[in-house]
């Protein structure tokens, strides 16, 4: 098995070095690469950090050429999920496939959006094939994927300006802490707006009724 790995492993080496010497467009294609079927050495967290250490003027420009190939990797990897269906799947355990799908259909494309906020080894992916096997609103989870991955890029962009050669060991440390954090802000957000909404609908409806009765 090693013999068949190891060759396998140093050709994708190659090919992220070599990537990497197209600046923002190695960015983009390692990005779509990463969020499909191919997962580099050099990740494009990676090599954000590397072109907005660099270049800091163009760190934004560098963050949406990465949330643009990330997307359409994610894209991709969702069309081929919801053509494949089932099959899919099967390199997930049961346990983890039916987690995911009861998370989707509960919480509709939040799911999606905390998954692309968590760092590695979050399985982002299981969410991805999971949304295309199970038809899940394109559009919503093209607007998840997009709003996730632009805020992290964003951030990791923001770390390369301001800490420069740092900013890998900071993010390496504190990124898992600052992702749940960003993941719970959201999801408290969204109950806290549900439940704002049903007080509102509550006081409404006891106001018609109460006019009614008038």
């Amino acid at each position: 098995m090693n013999a068949i790995i190891f060759p396998f492993a140093k050709k994708l080496t190659r090919l992220s070095e070599y990537l990497i010497t197209f600046g923002p467009f190695g960015l983009f294609a390692v990005a779509l690469l990463d969020s499909t079927f191919v997962p580099l050495p050099s990740s494009a967290d990676a090599l954000l950090l590397l072109l907005s250490t660099s270049q800091p003027r163009w760190m934004v420009l560098y963050a949406f050429v990465a949330t643009a190939g990330s997307a359409l990797g994610c894209w991709i990897l969702y069309l081929v999920s919801r053509r494949a269906g089932s099959r899919a799947l099967n390199r997930f355990s049961e346990a983890r496939q039916k987690r995911v799908k009861e998370l989707i259909d509960r919480y509709d494309m939040l799911s999606v959006l905390v998954a692309t906020l968590l760092p590695p080894p979050f399985p982002f992916m299981v969410f991805v094939i999971t949304a295309g096997v199970f038809r899940f609103s394109l559009l919503r989870f093209m607007i998840a994927i997009v709003v996730g991955r632009a805020f992290r890029f964003l951030l990791v962009g923001y770390f390369a300006v301001r800490y420069g050669a740092e900013a890998k060991v900071l993010l390496a440390k504190y990124y898992p802490w600052i992702g749940l954090a960003l993941a719970v802000g959201v999801v408290v957000f969204v109950i806290f707006r549900k439940v704002l909404r049903r007080e509102v609908e509550t006081v409404v409806e006891h106001t018609l009724e109460t006019g009614s009765q008038g």
